[in-house]
């Protein structure tokens, strides 16, 4: 495929922007990288004392449990936010230089999953300090990890493009973003949408098959469901075949629109 050939002609490039990407986002700040941390861990610490009184959970170790449904939460809305205008951001770039324009959200989709594989740190350290174990099953994490960046990476080729030519697309995707962090079991358990009216929530979201997928693996330790999972590969990988072709046709006009 020409995007292969492209990346490898231009992976040095690849390389400075993932580079950019991961340096970038805490650029003069005292404590750089280490936000990578904090942050999702500032956002464990007030889930962990206001949802256990709304919700009345009755999952052990539920500061665990929003942890391992918090961070690969933070890699998805972190790299569509990002990837949303990472065209626009660029647009002196793209007008001065030619080079693959796929590079932009592959960059940072990539940046954003060496970020979370680091966070996952996090996770153990929670596991092991919980009084929890490893567990061999712990070892499919890169497999979910791949899927959850193909679908994202789909997502932001689209998204990007059209961003280019309808500029309220990133508030938008802000508010949808928000409102589907709601109807993804990070606070709660998928369990408790079962059999009521709001069931379907939970199937037709590709996000909520994949924390469930991080949770059998860290928190519950058990192997994933499969099944399920194959089906959501095969989604990621049409939304990804898709949003490529989309953004290819729509970068033929970025120059004249930025």
């Amino acid at each position: 495929m020409k995007l292969f050939k492209d990346l490898y002609q231009y992976r040095e490039l690849l390389k400075t922007n993932v580079k950019k990407e991961i340096r970038g986002k805490y650029k003069g700040s005292f404590l750089g990288v280490l936000w990578s941390f904090i942050n999702p861990l500032l956002m464990v610490l007030v889930y962990a004392i206001v949802f256990p009184l709304i919700l009345k959970s009755s999952e052990p170790n539920y500061v665990i449990f929003l942890i391992v449904g918090i961070i690969p939460w933070n890699f998805f809305t972190t790299v569509v936010n990002q990837g949303t205008t990472t065209v626009v951001n660029n647009g002196n770039i793209i007008k001065k230089v030619y080079f693959p324009r796929e590079i932009l959200p592959i960059s940072v989709v990539t940046s954003g999953l060496i970020n979370f594989f680091i966070s996952c740190i996090i996770i153990l350290i929670f596991i092991i300090f919980g009084g929890m174990s490893l567990s061999p099953v712990m070892l499919f994490l890169p497999f979910v990890a791949i899927i959850q960046y193909m679908l994202s990476l789909g997502i932001i080729f689209i998204l990007s493009a059209i961003n280019v030519y309808i500029r309220d697309t990133e508030y938008i995707v802000n508010f949808i973003v928000m409102m589907l962090f709601y109807a993804t079991p990070i606070l709660y358990s998928s369990e408790l949408f079962k059999n009521t009216a709001f069931e379907w929530l939970m199937v037709i979201n590709p996000m909520a098959h994949i924390i469930n997928a991080y949770r059998d693996i860290f928190y519950y330790q058990v192997l994933p469901d499969f099944s399920v999972l194959f089906v959501v590969l095969l989604l990621s990988v049409v939304v990804l075949l898709l949003g490529y072709r989309i953004f290819k046709k729509m970068e033929k006009g970025f120059a004249e629109e930025l």
